[in-house]
């Protein structure tokens, strides 16, 4: 997937480029920026960055990365927060992008994160977060590469307040309680329950028991007749309201239907252009659960569409399971924005989309 989130040392993860939240003079910091000198080599490094002198907050550079498993280290200096009325989240999104831009000049298919800012400079966690996924998402839109966002663990950035308390009250409200009909579509509930009398009363109407009189008797008595196979078969159909559609061709149609691009609907649901080119030529192709959730989102289906196109996966979103309840507040509040939901996802410790 293009984008992810990770619980690592961001000094252990492989990537073409990771970026160094630095010092704005050639000295060795504290906290990220001492982690990835100790893990470069600091004599190498710093004799490097000294070649490159102060750097402004918001921009970036780049050195090599020596002893890290990877080929290049981007220094960006983050901005110290005050009350956020000096330009702070301004100066930490053109540290995304900045450093964004800089990898991919430098041919990097691959970049790392940290959290940017929210160390020693004290930015608070859900607004730097917000500043990042919204700045990745941006880029990813136009280019092609891996991001992956590292933290230490999931207690090391926050969802905003109001989001948290939101899903929390999600979660709460319908633990392993039935979702309202209103919710999943009550029209295909009911299409669904008046097929299933219908089939029913056909069956009976359709069986002639010999009265016990004129029959043999009732060890020889035949067998009660039942519905034609043919049409047995429609009714069975009208009972399970198919169409000829699978997944993969529901999928096409939708796209066609909302007249989007086919990179608009990988990147919005954070699919890589490899794998959706594969999708588009094998004709068997069955997705997980996530990719099938990841396509619904990108599309910004309401949830009776959604579960449809999951359906014809062999999926549906059950209200005893957290991963199906963060999907279906978002769907249900219209929020596609398949960043902030995998930023949810991790936090609730789930597996995000793509």
């Amino acid at each position: 997937m293009p984008f992810r989130i990770i619980r690592n040392d961001l000094t252990q993860v492989q990537a073409d480029v990771i970026v160094n939240t630095a010092n704005p003079l050639p000295l060795i910091g504290s906290g990220t920026d001492s982690a990835v000198y100790r893990a470069a080599g600091e004599a190498q490094l710093l004799a490097e960055r000294k070649k490159i002198g102060p750097i402004e907050p918001g921009q970036a550079a780049a050195t090599p990365a020596f002893a890290l498993n990877a080929k290049h280290i981007i220094h960006t200096v983050g901005p110290a927060w005050t009350d956020g009325t000096r330009g702070e989240k301004d100066i930490l999104a053109s540290c995304y992008a900045q450093s964004l831009v800089l990898a991919d000049k430098l041919g990097a298919q691959s970049i790392a994160f940290p959290l940017i800012a929210t160390g020693i400079y004290g930015f608070p966690r859900d607004e730097a977060l917000r500043v990042a996924l919204s700045e990745i998402g941006r880029f990813l839109l136009t280019h092609e590469m891996d991001v992956t966002l590292v933290v230490f663990d999931r207690t090391a950035f926050e969802l905003s307040a109001r989001l948290a308390r939101q899903i929390d009250a999600c979660i709460d409200e319908h633990g392993v309680q039935k979702i309202s009909e209103n919710e999943y579509g009550a029209a295909q509930a009911e299409r669904y329950a008046a097929n299933r009398r219908r089939l029913a009363e056909e069956e009976r109407a359709f069986r002639r028991p010999v009265p016990p009189a004129a029959g043999p008797r009732r060890e020889e008595q035949p067998a009660l007749p039942v519905l034609p196979d043919a049409r047995r078969a429609k009714i069975l159909d009208d009972l399970l309201d198919t169409d000829e559609d699978d997944f993969r061709q529901r999928l096409f149609r939708l796209i066609d239907q909302k007249g989007l691009s086919d990179s608009a609907v990988y990147g919005r649901a954070n699919i890589s252009r490899k794998v959706f080119s594969s999708i588009r030529c094998k004709d068997d192709y069955r997705p997980t659960k996530k990719t099938a959730v990841a396509f619904a989102i990108a599309l910004e289906l309401d949830l009776p569409a959604a579960l449809d196109l999951l359906a014809r996966a062999g999926f549906a979103l059950s209200p005893s399971n957290q991963f199906d309840l963060i999907i279906t507040y978002f769907v249900t509040h219209g929020n596609y924005d398949i960043y902030e939901i995998n930023a949810a996802l991790f936090k609730y410790g789930q597996p995000i989309l793509g």
